[in-house]
């Protein structure tokens, strides 16, 4: 049987009398593009923070490539990586110096190389020697993904990878994350607030409210389930509803 990418069990985060997330289980199969969506407070962002292991669960279990992240995380680190729109890199260090760092905490052999690769397939080659603070939005973006890519990730966490990008950038990345899939078979997680994105990019979706899964399926199935015709008109459905059946109907 393959050992799931990831896997979580009963995972709930409370802070002081706050419950972030609260009591969520999912995996996720190996080569898969899958989305963890919700409204602003849902508990998307909280969950990828333990996933990655900077966030200790207040309980629950984590497996990510087949390794308890609670008692082993150092056997996977290297495995995985993470981008964020929200999280910048050093300013003042120009992008290869940036990559150069990454590629040092993550053991990378013959890092040059791997950086000279990564900028080319990212058009970055122009800008390897500017300071990032210098780089427009969508070039940092691509900086970003060249960092998350550095050590040819087997998992890779996109907390809403087209974030603050103008459609035609943003069309890019979705297009460049659609064939890395395909060719490294790698598993990708993603947040989002593009519905159209997730459409295009998952196969699995988690919907999150108030901290829980309240339903998950494709795209397809949760539209056809909710009677809509687009995964936004779904989301809407979610995020307005006061029905606390969602959860108990997914649970059963």
């Amino acid at each position: 049987m393959d050992t799931p990418a990831i896997r979580v069990e009963r995972l709930t985060k409370i802070y002081d009398d706050v419950v972030a997330v609260k009591d969520i289980s999912f995996k996720i199969k190996n080569g898969t593009i899958a989305a963890i969506l919700g409204g602003n407070g849902a508990g998307k962002t909280t969950t990828l923070a333990m996933l990655l292991g900077l966030l200790l669960p207040t309980n629950g279990k984590i497996e990510i490539l087949g390794q308890d992240m609670l008692k082993f995380r150092y056997r996977v680190l290297n495995r995985m990586n993470f981008s964020s729109p929200y999280v910048d890199l050093p300013k003042r260090l120009t992008v290869r110096e940036n990559l150069m760092v990454f590629s040092a905490l993550y053991g990378v052999k013959n890092p040059s190389k791997r950086i000279e690769d990564l900028a080319y397939t990212l058009a970055l080659v122009n800008f390897l020697n500017q300071p990032v603070g210098q780089l427009s939005s969508g070039q940092r973006t691509r900086v970003a993904l060249a960092k998350a890519l550095i050590n040819k990730p087997s998992l890779l966490l996109l907390d809403e990878p087209t974030g603050s990008l103008d459609p035609d950038t943003a069309d890019w990345v979705r297009a460049f994350l659609e064939n890395y899939a395909k060719e490294t078979k790698a598993t990708i997680l993603l947040t989002s607030h593009n519905m159209g994105e997730v459409e295009r990019l998952c196969s699995k979706i988690f919907m999150m409210k108030h901290g829980r899964i309240v339903d998950k399926g494709s795209p397809k199935y949760l539209i056809k389930k909710y009677g809509r015709d687009t995964l936004e008109q779904v989301f809407v459905d979610i995020a307005r509803s006061k029905n606390t059946k969602l959860q108990e109907d997914f649970e059963t």
